[in-house]
Order: structure tokens, then C-alpha cells, then sequence
């Protein structure tokens, strides 16, 4: 087994102090564990330019918590960076030369960077733009063929904003409003360049994973967490309405709205909906990476920028490794799933789509990643780790439509799971073609060793023929192919016949 490697991120931000250990081999990653503290470092430092006495002393107990952590688990490659309001504070040494962890001030553009490393390595952006809201900064950062063009930083964090234009207390007026709008509008003058970054902007942090949530509980969509949750700017501008008639109290009672972010939610919100309306954005997509992640990455890959080169392959493989895989075996499945599915385009079956013929290679390689949970119901174990996994890359259609191809693989006919939110017109044929294509492969593979390399396809009298070659004896294959003829009748309404060649 490859040796694996533990790494805690600490991130001390301005609202919060967060670590987060990453697991890594040179085969996959994962978070392993996380602490969570709203320390609140930075409040009240717009209007005296200083860390105040009660948030060092929260700040210092935190950190003191992280390392005993750290010391008691074993992990010694901790890498602890602070951001907008420890950099900016008169005082700062006043908490650095105390902590009980060695801190690492982050410049501006190397904040900023974090940032983008994580949008771009947990999405498929290549040309666009990324939001990073924090509680005391903003950064944006211009991506052009999946590097940073432009890096900037500006004190529109939710925690200034907030306390700046008083948002944390009452109801907020269409003055206040208005007033915070100007400000973005005014300090982002600086970046001419915003609106010309194209129509895709990825958001990052705890606000704006917040505000996701809220949205999608608004919409009554299933819910796959916020990874590759696409926001509209007209149903973000609803949610700013809504919580600016309701005090910081009832905000918490929105469906979504974290208790412990309720006060600082709405300044955030109006933030990123002013950054969509200058920029020309019609959406917002979300990731659940963050500046963590950013460090992790600058630190676990190689290259300059130091990123994943197809990000939903790697999505898939990494999850695949995290669960030990028999890769021969997926591998096979795999092959001959994608060489049925590239014959029946060919014969005119159906249409041959690229994205779907992605889709099912990555439920061939998951399929059987539940058997780290148990053999019996492993489909339904695969399924929740798929569902549970977020797949960067993807978006929550595309992970449903994986998992429920998974959920299928073994038996039944394939049902679209409680996602008819998600899916599109056409999907049902496209999970019906997945699950279908999957079950074969996997049936011709049922004694795991590989033994039919290869199928011909035919079309004869309007039914399909499957020749398969093999190097042996093909009755355990053809035995198990020959019960898929239900489902393949009801996915290209052709009879299915099996043979030896």
C-alpha cells in the first residue's frame, strides 16, 4: 500500500479558524478530519484598525487547541496561514508571537491564489472569473485557459461590510442597501477588467456555501451539498431581498442560513450579487473547495500553477483509489462497456454523445467502490459514496445520473432515485443506456479475469447480436449477459441475443 501522507491545513481567517487534515498518497486525497472554531478575529477591526483583546485571546485559545490536536494525533507537516485581518491589524504581532502554532501570513496575491487553485483544480474552469469572500477580504481573480491573469484583493469581507453599514442589527433599510452596493461598485472600478472575463464565475468560502444552501432549499431541488450548485443571480437577488426585511434573529430561521453566519449573511450576499451585476454574470457556480484546498494543492501537485490536468478524470480516479479498487478488473468493465457503447452509436441506436460516454466510464470505474462497505448491497453502498463524494468536476445532474448507473449495476430496472429535479429531458434514456451498458460489461466480466476481451456487435432483422470473443469457455458471460434482455429492450426497444464466436 502507497504511503500515506497527513497534512493540517490551519486557515485563521477573519470570521473563523478552521483545520483540516488532507490525506494523500501519490495515488488519491481526501479530508480525514476538521476543527472549527468562529473566533471572529477580525470584528471590529474596520473602525479601529486592531485586533481587539477579546478576539486575540479567542484566537490564541484556538490555536492552542490546534496544536495540542496536531501533537496528539501525530500530524507534524502543519502548514497555518492567516488571511485578510490579521494581515491588515496595527497589532498583529500581538497574536502571531503568541500563537501556539508557527503563522504564515498570506500576502493579497498569495490569498488570492489559494483561492483560484482551489476553484480551478474542483471545477472545470478554464476561462472566467473567481470570488473568494471572506469575513474581512474579497478577492476576484481573471482566469484565461485555466491560469490566473489577474489577481486582486479588496476589504469587502462579510464581517467589515457588515459592521461598516450596520447590517447586523435590525432590519436593513433600502438606504444601507444601497450604500453597500455603491461601495462595491466604487472599489471595484479597480478591475476594469470584471466584466470582460466571460459569462462563468466560480464562488468560494463559507459565505457563499451558505447562501447556496439557502437557495437550494428555496427551490425544493435534491440536494448533493453545494458542490457544482449553479446560484442565478435572480434567485440570489430574491434570497437578498428576504433576509434584508428580516432581523439578524429571524435570518437564522431561513432554511439554509447558518445560525452562527445569520448577522453576517446578508452583507455577504450583497457583495457577491453586486460582483454578478457589474461583472455581467447571469449565475454563480459553487464549489465546496476553499482556500484550504488552495494550500493542499500548492503543496500536494506538481507544475506551475500546480494543477490537476483533466479535473473530472482525477475526480473519478482519486475517488476510485480512495476505496482500493480491483483496477483490472474496473478497467475491463470499463473497456468493454465503452466499445458496446461506441458500436451501438455506430449501428444508430443512439446518439453517441461524448458527455454521456464520460458519464458512463466514471460509473465504470465506481461501480464497485461499495465493497469497501460490504459485498451484499454493495450497489447501494457505491451509490452513497458517489452521491456523498461531490465528484469536482461534475455538476449535481451529472453525479446523480452516475450514481444512480451505479445503484443499477447489479439488478432492477433503473429509476431516476428521487432526482427528477436535476435531470433533463432525455436523461432517463441516457441512465437507462448507463445502467444498461454498465450491467453488460460487469456480466461479461462476472469471473473477473478478463476472459472476454473483446465484442462484435450486430445488428440482424432489427435485433442486436453480441459476439463474444473470448479465450475460453464464455458460458458463465453469456449466462449472465443473456438476463439483460428487459432492460435492453426497454433502452433501444430491440431483442438482445448473446453468442460465442
Amino acid at each position: 500500500m502507497a504511503t500515506e501522507r497527513r497534512i493540517a491545513v490551519c486557515d485563521l481567517g477573519s470570521n473563523s479558524f478552521r483545520l483540516v487534515v488532507f490525506t494523500a498518497t501519490k495515488d488519491w486525497w481526501r479530508r480525514t478530519d476538521e476543527i472549527h472554531e468562529p473566533v471572529r478575529i477580525g470584528a471590529g477591526l474596520a473602525e479601529t484598525g486592531r485586533l481587539s483583546g477579546q478576539g486575540i485571546a479567542r484566537a490564541l485559545a484556538t490555536t492552542e487547541v490546534f496544536a495540542h490536536f496536531c501533537a496528539a494525533t501525530g500530524i507534524t507537516e502543519i502548514d497555518a496561514v492567516a488571511t485578510s485581518a490579521i494581515r491588515d491589524a496595527t497589532n498583529a504581532e500581538d497574536f502571531l508571537d503568541c500563537a501556539a502554532l508557527p503563522v504564515r501570513v498570506l500576502s493579497k496575491e498569495e490569498e488570492a491564489r489559494m483561492g483560484y487553485l482551489a476553484a480551478v483544480n474542483s471545477t472545470t474552469l478554464a476561462d472566467g472569473a473567481v470570488l473568494d469572500l471572506g469575513g474581512g477580504s474579497m478577492q476576484l481573480v481573471r482566469v484565461a485557459s485555466r491560469h490566473a491573469a489577474e489577481l486582486e484583493s479588496w476589504p469587502l469581507g462579510a464581517v467589515r461590510m457588515t459592521e461598516r453599514f450596520g447590517l447586523g442589527e435590525g432590519e436593513a433599510g433600502k438606504k444601507q442597501l444601497k450604500a453597500l452596493r455603491e461601495h462595491v461598485a466604487a472599489e471595484l472600478e479597480s478591475a476594469p477588467w470584471l466584466p470582460r472575463c466571460g459569462e462563468r464565475i466560480v464562488g468560494i468560502g463559507g459565505t457563499v456555501r451558505n447562501l447556496a444552501t439557502a437557495v437550494q432549499r428555496a427551490a425544493g431541488v435534491p440536494e448533493l451539498g453545494v458542490q457544482g450548485f449553479v446560484v442565478e443571480r435572480e434567485a440570489l437577488s430574491e434570497l437578498v431581498a428576504r433576509l434584508a426585511a428580516l432581523t439578524p434573529a429571524d435570518r437564522a430561521k431561513v432554511p439554509g442560513i447558518k445560525y452562527a453566519r445569520a448577522d453576517l449573511i446578508l452583507a455577504g450576499a450583497v457583495v457577491v450579487e453586486s460582483v454578478l451585476e457589474l461583472g455581467g454574470f447571469p449565475a454563480l457556480e459553487v464549489t465546496e473547495a476553499g482556500l484550504r484546498e488552495g494550500v493542499f494543492f500548492a503543496r500536494h501537485l506538481n507544475g506551475d500553477p500546480p494543477l490537476f490536468d483533466d479535473v473530472r478524470r482525477s475526480s473519478v480516479v482519486n475517488l476510485a483509489g480512495q476505496y482500493h479498487v480491483d483496477h483490472a478488473h474496473t478497467e475491463h468493465v470499463s473497456k468493454l462497456a465503452l466499445g458496446l457503447f461506441d458500436d451501438l452509436a455506430a449501428a444508430g441506436l443512439h446518439p453517441g454523445d461524448a458527455r454521456e460516454r464520460e458519464l458512463l466510464w466514471a460509473a465504470c470505474v465506481l461501480h464497485d467502490i461499495g465493497m469497501s462497505v460490504d459485498y451484499d448491497d454493495h450497489h447501494k453502498h457505491s451509490r452513497y459514496l458517489v452521491l456523498n463524494s461531490g465528484l469536482p468536476g461534475f455538476d449535481q445532474r451529472e453525479v446523480a445520473i452516475i450514481a444512480q448507473a451505479v445503484r443499477f449495476h447489479r439488478k432492477g430496472m433503473p429509476t431516476s432515485g428521487g432526482f427528477e429535479g436535476l435531470l433533463h429531458d432525455g436523461d432517463v434514456e441516457v441512465l437507462d443506456r448507463c445502467a444498461l451498458l454498465l450491467r453488460l460489461a460487469e456480466d461479461l466480466e462476472r469471473s473477473r479475469d478478463q476472459l472476454v476481451h473483446a465484442v462484435k456487435v450486430r445488428c440482424e432483422n432489427g435485433d442486436v447480436r453480441l459476439k463474444l470473443q473470448a479465450d475460453g469457455d464464455v458460458r458463465v458471460a453469456r449466462w449472465a449477459a443473456s438476463r439483460e434482455t428487459e432492460l435492453f429492450r426497454r433502452a433501444f426497444a430491440r431483442e438482445l441475443t448473446v453468442v460465442a464466436a
